[in-house]
């Protein structure tokens, strides 16, 4: 098995991932609330 050093992985996919999904779900959030603001001023 091979010995783990702390530090040493590099993780740039891995923070390009989650910089996307919490791009992501910034943008969902936003959308579903502006979508439930519109029903509400419609009458929804």
């Amino acid at each position: 098995m091979a010995d783990h050093k702390h530090g040493e992985m590099d993780i740039s996919t891995h923070e390009k991932t989650f910089a996307g999904f919490v791009t992501f779900t910034t943008r969902a959030v936003i959308a579903i609330i502006v979508f439930l603001i519109f029903l509400a001023l419609v009458g929804g």
